[in-house]
């Protein structure tokens, strides 16, 4: 095993004590940080994101939706993205900041890198249409 667990996660950001209650900018920094750390978006078609360089990984995948955001790759690559764009909200003028995160990780199988939360719903949505195909 691996020295550094791969972690699928799920965070949310929360800027407190702003002057204005949308949190948009904050929200658009973070993402900006997540950009430049090498974990790459994973867009499903029904996600209205205006990204010029949308790719996919192999190693790292994160994904924006409403409430938050997926991320996925070596657990401290995962922390250390979290890390960064909470100081990244501090300096945009946020003084407070909570973030909730849900992190799982898992050693009985081996996952492959970028399809830790794609193989979570798809196994859900074959048992939905009928199919369980264990």
């Amino acid at each position: 095993m691996s020295s550094d667990l791969y972690a699928v996660a799920d965070f949310c950001l929360i800027p407190m004590g702003t002057e204005e209650p949308s949190v948009a900018i904050y929200i658009a920094e973070c993402q900006r940080v997540l950009q430049k750390t090498g974990l790459t978006y994973k867009v499903r078609v029904n996600l209205s994101l205006s990204c010029p360089t949308l790719t996919e990984s192999r190693i790292n995948v994160r994904q924006m939706h409403g409430y938050g955001t997926n991320l996925e790759g070596p657990w401290s690559e995962v922390m250390k993205a979290i890390h960064d764009c909470h100081a990244a909200v501090h300096a945009q003028g946020a003084p407070r900041i909570a973030t909730d995160i849900r992190i799982g990780t898992r050693t009985d199988r081996d996952i492959a890198p970028g399809t830790g939360n794609e193989g979570k719903v798809a196994r859900v949505e074959q048992l939905l249409n009928g199919r369980d195909p264990k």
